[in-house]
């Protein structure tokens, strides 16, 4: 009786395990969440927006400190004041020249 109740435990728990295996292996095979596809883009938006950063920090005749960067889906909006047509029309160009930019709103970029 002892034997039976031994394996009828053992038999359960090879089962469950068993039942466990297939339900990760599924899982892996599974695609990509919502979930993580906005996090890989938030990442994506990041590095974007320190790209444009730096870039807007190497343009002569645009003063980095001046503009806030923002990027949603690859879109960036640049927001601030510049001191000429020129300098927007740069921070722009150097915005755009950024691996990952799909496209560059200025409208909140105003002049003195």
């Amino acid at each position: 009786m002892k034997t039976s109740v031994a394996l009828s435990a053992v038999a359960l728990a090879v089962a469950t395990a068993l039942g466990s295996f297939a339900g990760m292996a599924q899982a892996q095979d599974a695609p990509a969440s919502d979930h993580s596809t906005n996090m890989r883009q938030a990442g994506s938006d990041a590095w974007i927006t320190t790209k444009v950063k730096t870039e807007l920090a190497t343009t002569k005749g645009v003063s980095s400190s001046d503009v806030s960067v923002n990027t949603v889906d690859g879109v960036v909006t640049l927001t601030g004041v510049l001191p000429t047509r020129i300098a927007v029309n740069k921070a722009v160009a150097a915005a755009k020249s950024v691996k990952g930019v799909k496209s560059v709103d200025a409208s909140g970029l105003k002049v003195k």
